[in-house]
């Protein structure tokens, strides 16, 4: 009962570390704007996420993982277990020195990614000003 008092804050602690994630590689796509053959990188979580809630609400009968060995049918994760997945584009490359950093695209995911995280943080904020009037009454 009380786990379950807290899953939104869990789920939004998860959005917090996948945008702290998201802004270490973003500075490090900036950092290496001028590097030769650095190729950028992004955060994948979102869209992960997305798709193991959609999962765990279908009515179908699941296979079940008991075990850290077991396979995990068609890539599916639980909920709980979906993080952020760091993915670097190899495919392109926008400069002749095999550099593919676009520093105004970094710019606006960095601002992007800084209001995503300071919203979060007021969601979790409000969740415990409401656990708070709960308890107090």
């Amino acid at each position: 009962m009380i786990e379950r008092m807290f899953n939104s804050v869990n789920t939004l602690k998860r959005g917090l570390d996948a945008a702290y994630l998201r802004h270490q590689v973003i500075s490090n796509n900036i950092a290496n704007v001028d590097t030769v053959g650095f190729k950028a990188s992004r955060v994948v979580f979102e869209d992960h996420l997305a798709r193991a809630a959609e999962l765990a609400q279908d009515d179908k009968l699941d296979m079940v993982v008991t075990h850290e060995r077991h396979i995990v049918p068609d890539g599916k994760k639980p909920f709980e277990e979906v993080g952020p997945v760091v993915v670097t584009d190899e495919s392109t490359s926008t400069r002749l020195d095999g550099n593919n950093v676009d520093i105004e695209r970094e710019m606006v995911e960095l601002a992007k990614n800084s209001i995503n995280y300071y919203t979060t943080i007021s969601k979790i904020n409000s969740e415990f000003r409401k656990l708070g009037r709960v308890i107090t009454g």
